[in-house]
């Protein structure tokens, strides 16, 4: 049987360094009033001007080559500051999609002209870009993709419809999944819907793009709905070859299944009802969920270990993401369970924030009942 996770580079005395100094400007924020922790802020939590506080650390593209406006560093040191910045609760969301993953996206397939207008931008807080993956009516199908590109003089036209584009109505663009060319038959008579995928590069103010909001039930706005009618997409702005989209969507979704935030989405309230006296909670319940997110911070940093070698890590991420989604679940249940209704302290604001995002937990990156097939089939089980 494969191995269930890569090992796990130790953390040096460097990042502990960097670690601590980027806990330091967290709370030197925090103190200063630029924002108020919560939970769930890598979704919900657009801020433009912390974003551009971070860029100002270098805290943003920091994996991203100097040649192409990066800062070359390792992703052991992005891992680092991503654990402090979402432990603390900071508003991440404006940058957090271009930086997770499309500029990784970018840097391996993009073409050089695409290389050199969006890293530079993104490395300083400048450009922000969706996801196009998911679509009405598709679930977890990732593979059942209707929106199309119809190949013109110099470009594409695309023509479909994405759903649950988070950020959609604040972004710049989104690298959409489109359907190039036809479905063709596999050697066994079966359609081979993986083949003729392409990832092409939209920006969202062109003409033909429509981006309509689709409101939570707690009111937050974070979820769009994005009709395609014919916008165009130049040549350069296609991401790898055209046809070799779901390899490319798939190693990219390592890059958005195994991060941090798959674990620490509802740490700030572990914290508030640790610190509480007044809540009744088991302690060996709480000591499990401590126990909990230990195994998930060196299952996380296993999978940033692998990426830094440039491994592959699809069925580590699934994993990582499995589990930590459940377990920033557990955590908002363990809560509400232990607070009285209709309180207004801190513990129960943040109580009912993280209750009202936990649907979302275990569905966005892929639902938990799909990754637990990629997690068997990657280990080989029937």
């Amino acid at each position: 049987m494969p191995a269930l996770m890569p090992p796990a580079a130790r953390e040096t005395a460097e990042l502990r360094e960097l670690r601590l100094r980027a806990r330091d400007f967290v709370a030197a924020q925090r103190d200063a009033g630029r924002f108020t922790p919560t939970v769930d802020t890598w979704l919900s939590g657009w801020d433009v001007a912390f974003t551009k506080a971070l860029a100002e650390q270098g805290w943003l593209g920091m994996t991203i080559p100097a040649e192409f406006g990066g800062h070359g560093r390792s992703f052991m040191e992005r891992f680092v500051v991503t654990e402090e910045l979402l432990s603390a609760g900071a508003p991440v969301t404006a940058h957090w999609i271009a930086d997770r993953q499309v500029a990784p996206t970018i840097l391996r397939y993009g073409s050089d002209a695409v290389k050199r207008e969006y890293l530079p931008r993104i490395t300083n807080g400048d450009m922000f870009f969706g996801i196009g993956m998911s679509e009405p009516d598709s679930g977890s199908d990732l593979a059942s993709v209707r929106t199309r590109g119809e190949k013109v003089d110099g470009g594409w036209r695309v023509y479909g419809t994405k759903l649950w584009t988070s950020g959609g109505h604040e972004a710049d663009a989104f690298i959409a999944l489109v359907r190039t060319s036809p479905v063709e038959e596999s050697a066994g008579g079966a359609p081979n819907r993986h083949a003729g995928l392409s990832q092409l590069l939209v920006k969202l103010r062109d003409p033909g793009v429509e981006i309509r909001p689709v409101i939570s039930a707690n009111g937050l706005h974070h979820f769009n709905e994005i009709h395609l009618d014919g916008v165009f997409v130049a040549d350069d702005h296609v991401i790898g070859e055209p046809g070799d989209g779901w390899k490319q969507v798939t190693s990219e979704l390592s890059f958005e299944r195994s991060g941090p935030e798959r674990f620490l989405s509802t740490y700030r309230l572990v914290e508030e009802i640790a610190g509480d006296d007044q809540i009744d909670i088991d302690e060996a319940e709480l000591g499990r969920i401590v126990g909990r997110l230990g195994g998930l911070h060196q299952m996380s940093l296993s999978v940033a270990t692998a990426l830094q070698r440039g491994d592959s890590a699809d069925v580590p991420a699934a994993l990582v993401k499995v589990l930590g989604t459940s377990l920033e679940g557990d955590i908002a249940d363990v809560a509400d369970l232990a607070l009285p209704a209709g309180g207004t302290d801190q513990t129960s604001v943040l109580t009912r924030r993280a209750v009202a995002q936990r649907p979302g937990f275990t569905l966005r990156g892929g639902t938990n009942e799909i990754l637990r097939g990629i997690i068997a089939r990657g280990l080989g089980m029937r």
